[in-house]
């Protein structure tokens, strides 16, 4: 199951931005995430990394080399204060370090880090634990949206000398030569490129010392905000994920995680969900779960997830995945 953290709207806006020149609505993008237009239009909107990954999911069902040309799009001033506190760095080195401290505000699903090679050191992205069928896509926007970040750092293209993926070479992997200008491999044991050392102490163009303390400091306490919010957000997952068979529903689940009903409302607004949003999304993914794992007959799958009816989960799920149960399970 994903892990759900809580994560801006930038990725989510820049999707909707490249398929509009290509006359595609939102409402096709959006499907199935819970995200409305009118969450686009508030710069404190915080939504789950599993939302944010519907809407890749929906993106590359049309395109599947789709990551390649958002991460292409993923500027350093996408990330907010979290940008800025970049930019202002003193040297490329400080930079980096800075982006790795923040993971969550780098809305990353890799762990981060520089490791040591010599002459050379490596940018590494690995552990991805998150859905296996958005392996590649994951790891081409995080490499490819990194690299552009280190180019806007330092004012020009850092120079690469190898990169290497994951994942086994795809049908389009010409499309890897712009963004990497480098020896390519793949199958390998993670997702990095390397670079000279020298680069770590490169002074940065728009290094600024004030202005890069306030940064820093307001980036330090927006990720404690996302940190405490993502645990309590995990908090309820936990317990609901457990009670799938019999909900406890809004009121019960307040009880559970001692407040009011009217406060867990209001803080699930907050992060751009709702009680029956988070069922749902949990139910979705034990059902899918379920159907390729287990031999269970389809009705006892549906009592497991709490429908009194076999016919309600049937209908359920077309509406999660657009197709039938029995047309999802492995044949």
């Amino acid at each position: 199951m994903l892990h759900s953290h809580l994560t801006t709207l930038n990725a989510v806006s820049l999707i909707l931005n490249t398929f509009k020149a290509e006359g595609l609505s939102s409402e096709a993008l959006l499907a199935g995430s819970g995200i409305v237009a009118a969450d686009l239009q508030r710069a404190d909107t915080r939504i789950t990394t599993h939302q944010e990954m519907q809407v890749c999911t929906n993106a590359v069902a049309l395109k599947r080399d789709i990551g390649l040309e958002l991460g292409r799009r993923m500027h350093v001033s996408c990330y907010g204060m979290l940008g800025y506190a970049l930019l202002t760095c003193a040297t490329f080195g400080d930079a980096l370090r800075l982006a790795i401290r923040y993971p969550a505000l780098l809305g990353t699903l890799f762990e981060l880090s520089v490791e040591d090679a010599g002459e050379q050191v490596w940018f590494v992205a690995a552990d991805y634990r998150e859905s296996p069928a958005m392996a590649v896509f994951n790891a081409e926007f995080c490499l490819v949206s990194l690299k552009v970040i280190c180019d806007d750092l330092l004012g020009h293209p850092l120079p690469l000398r190898a990169t290497r993926f994951e994942h086994a070479a795809p049908d389009y992997r010409d499309s890897y030569a712009d963004p990497f200008d480098s020896p390519l491999h793949f199958s390998a044991k993670d997702n990095a490129f390397a670079f000279d050392r020298h680069w770590l102490d490169q002074p940065l163009p728009l290094a600024d010392a004030i202005t890069h303390q306030a940064m820093a400091e307001r980036c330090r306490k927006q990720n404690l905000e996302f940190t405490g919010r993502q645990a309590w957000l995990g908090r309820i997952r936990q317990l609901l994920g457990a009670q799938l068979n019999a909900a406890p529903g809004l009121e019960g689940l307040a009880q559970q995680m001692k407040c009011s009903p009217r406060t867990l409302r209001r803080h699930l607004k907050d992060m751009g969900s709702s009680y029956q949003e988070l069922l749902d999304e949990l139910r979705f993914e034990r059902a899918k779960q379920m159907l390729c794992e287990d031999q269970l007959p389809i009705y006892r799958i549906a009592e497991t997830l709490g429908f009194s009816e076999t016919a309600s989960f049937r209908h359920a799920f077309v509406r999660w995945s657009g197709v039938a149960p029995s047309q999802f399970r492995p044949h």
